[in-house]
């Protein structure tokens, strides 16, 4: 089957973005953008895409899931030894871009990144399923392993160690906060004339927003 790809467009016709609509502080208006993907049932809202880098620059790129926002920033959760992790810990620049198609939707997010608190990782570690709280031990993210055998076994053997008690959190493992300079909402219009409207932090804490041409 031949594909062409130069013919693979869509005409977006959907909503606008207009600055009267738009909230000056671009949290809350992530906040209402987030809600709506919510209302609409869009499958895996929460879930981004994290660009990370080297020390030296080069990037790598997957998905990830928000579990957390508010004016701090983007949390999200992951183990510290991982590529990712240790691309953070050795670069702290990071971005991150939210796709909600079924709105002609897209979100962009620059900014620095630091870990949360030991108290944050704890109390989000307790709150997540027995079986993903095994899974955090079980797994030496982003390591090579001989075969899916030696992870399952791992993981059977941590469920005879923990039966009858509490797993505590690895210490390798908790939260990253991507705390955003910049912030771009995209929506989808139609003849490509897209919307976008693009906030940047200031140096006294405050926002500038400005339209940017698509």
């Amino acid at each position: 089957m031949n594909i062409s790809l130069a013919n693979l467009r869509q005409n977006y016709t959907r909503f606008g973005l207009r600055e009267a609509d738009a909230d000056r502080d671009p949290i809350q208006q992530f906040k209402v953008w987030f809600e709506e993907a919510i209302a609409v049932q869009i499958p895996d809202a929460n879930a981004m895409t994290l660009a990370t880098a080297t020390k030296e620059g080069k990037p790598t790129a997957r998905i990830v899931l928000l579990k957390e926002f508010d004016e701090g920033g983007f949390v999200f959760y992951t183990n510290y030894n991982s590529v990712k992790g240790q691309q953070l810990q050795d670069n702290a620049d990071a971005a991150l871009v939210f796709l909600w198609k079924s709105l002609d939707r897209q979100i962009r997010v620059e900014g620095s990144v630091e870990k949360v608190s030991e108290e944050e990782s704890d109390r989000y570690f307790a709150s997540r399923p027995l079986a993903s709280q095994l899974g955090a031990w079980a797994s030496q993210q982003s390591q090579a392993i001989g075969d899916r055998a030696v992870l399952e076994q791992c993981f059977r053997d941590l469920e005879l160690k923990y039966a009858q008690g509490e797993v505590p959190r690895p210490p390798h493992w908790g939260g990253f906060r991507v705390i955003p300079t910049a912030i771009e909402f995209w929506q989808g219009r139609p003849s490509r004339l897209h919307d976008r409207l693009c906030y940047h932090l200031q140096a006294d804490g405050t926002w500038t927003r400005q339209r940017l041409a698509p």
